[in-house]
């Protein structure tokens, strides 16, 4: 079986070469050697050629002929859950969703720190004596213990 760690060698290789900003989200190889990588931007979204060129690393430093191999290597969908705190780094100023063990939070994600978020939530409440919908804006601090999924927000 081939190594996950040889596989996260040879890609943070091509992505320490590339030096553009991007970075490894998750790696994956299954009993049957399929291999997935996973790997994103942190100004922008990974580019084809760049996922190219790690995957290029990637299979001309494996032997086919030791052991047969599919490789996947592509940028996380949109629909999927943050990994690592890279994601959270890109994200700051956008809508987020936070799954915690009490709660689920929707809003801006404002700050990021290696131990805790701050997620800005706005909603529309009436005023009990003006009758007017007023808008009010909670900061929560959410430790990153605590997390049990992130994901962004999409809307049309």
């Amino acid at each position: 079986m081939i190594s996950k760690n040889r596989i996260i060698e040879l890609a943070q290789e091509r992505i320490n070469e590339l030096d553009n900003g991007n970075y490894l989200v998750d790696v994956s190889v299954s009993a049957k050697n399929v291999i997935l990588v996973k790997m994103d931007n942190l100004n922008q979204g990974v580019s084809i050629k760049d996922c190219v060129s790690v995957s290029r690393n990637i299979e001309h430093n494996l032997d086919r002929e030791a052991q047969d191999f599919e490789l996947k290597v592509s940028s996380p969908g949109l629909d999927q859950p943050f990994m690592v705190y890279e994601q959270y780094l890109k994200n700051v100023g956008k809508p987020i969703e936070v799954i915690t063990n009490d709660s689920s939070l929707k809003g801006e994600l404002l700050t990021v720190s290696p131990d805790e978020i701050e997620l800005k939530q706005t909603e529309k409440v009436k005023n009990k004596t003006t009758k007017k919908k007023e808008t009010l804006e909670t900061i929560h601090k959410i430790l990153m213990n605590e997390i049990k999924e992130t994901r962004i927000v999409i809307s049309f």
